[in-house]
């Protein structure tokens, strides 16, 4: 398989705008307006947030445009609170009167619904005051035929890159904007800009009965940032092309290696294994894990909301609780969960500042050397199973059974022997993380969660 590829520096058909204006202190006038009109109408708390955002999407294939979608959005949505009950209403009309009316709205589903304990808005000394520049904003100037030319040009390297590639299911652009004001009768009061951009291809290799389809995609808030679409391209075929050798593998118990991308999802899982929700409604199995040792001790999960430019950044959370870095895992012990103001209250604990999720999770192992990049990791899986694409949702998180439809390649000696389809791979996310052996120095970025490539020391094999 080939080296990911690199990052572009610059693109001289898409200059950066200067941006559209964005008027934060009207919108701040709205949320004002109607925390206003909340307390007048007699809730005893509220929160609203109003946000604005348009996006451009265009797809081409066979080196043919074939969709072009704009889109364009806007909403405000205000919660209500009347003691511990709760109604919430939304509007995309900004006018006075239906201003009033989404409140109104709000506060009679509130009167209506039955008391929760657990509702309500965060204590006001948990909010955030202080509002770093976190570098989220980058507006792309990309008229659609600028963004249809960098999707042919992924597509058309692609399929320049062997004539074994013999079909396209497309290439694609797409340049996403918004902005956003929140803000609740506790005092809190602010928003920011952000935009997100990304570039991908699928190109189809082989013929007849023989076909393999791969992706590879390039995303960042800063569209300066995305890898260079001819790499991208030829990158997606590569990895097309060396699936053409796939065929089945005995059934057996072997040593498995989990991409980097594959291994966010990893990441993914433990995630939801430890988030609130899970916990109080007793879905999770990891049930009271707070300090217990879950990992090896080489093992360490980061959260950081203050790196810059990266997807998960935050100052504050969609309550507006100010965000903090910490470790979730450290040594392989539990050290956080990742809970909201009422997830917190339902387990008797204080919010963790992951309303809406979590913020640049990092899975490091102490034990990872500079030199540990994928090849060193196929050297240290030995004969095995390198796993490059898990197909279907086959992860039950009360019990941590783990069984997914896969696609990889069989390794020997540290060298990718042949491709390898039609296999089951099974096991439990508890003895997955508990015997978790190495992670690579090939680390990668998919989303909010970053690791490099991951070794189990075995998993069950379902193949011939």
């Amino acid at each position: 398989m080939a080296t990911t590829p690199s990052r572009r520096k610059s693109s001289a058909s898409a200059p950066v705008r200067p941006g559209r204006t964005i008027d934060q202190a009207v919108f701040r006038g709205l949320i004002e307006q109607v925390l206003g009109e909340a307390r007048q109408a007699g809730a005893t708390d509220a929160a609203a947030e109003v946000s604005e955002s348009q996006g451009l999407a265009v797809t081409v294939r066979r080196g043919a445009l074939e969709t072009v979608e704009q889109t364009r959005d806007r909403s405000l949505d205000v919660t209500v609170y009347v003691g511990q009950r709760r109604g919430s209403a939304s509007t995309s009309d900004f006018s006075g009167q239906a201003l009033r009316d989404t409140v109104q709205a709000a506060y009679h589903i509130a009167r209506h619904t039955a008391e929760d304990p657990a509702a309500g808005l965060p204590d006001a000394e948990l909010l955030a005051t202080e509002f770093p520049d976190l570098d989220l904003y980058h507006p792309w100037s990309l008229p659609a035929e600028e963004a249809a030319e960098l999707a042919l040009q992924a597509e058309a390297a692609a399929m320049a890159t062997d004539r074994r590639i013999a079909n396209s299911d497309g290439a694609s652009v797409s340049s996403y904007e918004g902005h956003f004001v929140m803000g609740n009768t506790r005092g809190f009061l602010n928003g920011y800009p952000y935009s997100r951009h990304s570039l991908s291809v699928s190109p189809i290799a082989g013929r007849g009965s023989n076909m393999q389809r791969d992706d590879w995609y390039s995303s960042d808030r800063d569209w300066r940032k995305l890898a260079d679409p001819a790499r991208v391209g030829r990158y997606a075929a590569e990895r097309a092309l060396s699936r053409l050798s796939a065929r089945r593998i005995r059934t057996g118990k072997y040593p498995v290696l989990f991409e980097a991308p594959l291994a966010c999802g990893l990441l993914g899982s433990l995630t939801q294994a430890l988030s609130g929700g899970a916990l109080y409604r007793k879905s999770s199995f990891l049930l009271d894990s707070l300090g217990r040792q879950i990992f090896p001790g080489h093992i360490d999960v980061l959260e950081d909301p203050a790196i810059q430019g990266a997807q998960g950044s935050a100052a504050f959370d969609d309550e507006g609780v100010r965000t903090q870095a910490r470790k979730v895992i450290d040594a392989g012990a539990v050290q956080g969960y990742f809970l909201s103001s009422y997830t917190a209250r339902k387990l008797g604990m204080a919010t963790t500042g992951n309303a809406g999720g979590s913020h640049n999770l990092t899975l490091a192992s102490r034990l990872t050397r500079r030199g540990d990049d994928f090849r060193a990791m196929l050297r240290k899986l030995g004969t095995g199973l390198l796993v490059t694409e898990l197909i279907g949702q086959g992860v039950n998180y009360v019990t941590g059974d783990y069984s997914r439809g896969a696609f990889g390649y069989w390794v020997e000696n540290g060298e990718i022997r042949h491709a390898v389809q039609e296999i089951t791979i099974a096991g439990n996310l508890k003895d997955m993380f508990g015997g978790l052996v190495a992670v690579g120095a090939d680390t990668l970025t998919r989303g909010t969660k970053t690791t490099g490539s991951i070794l189990l020391p075995e998993m069950s094999i379902a193949g011939t």
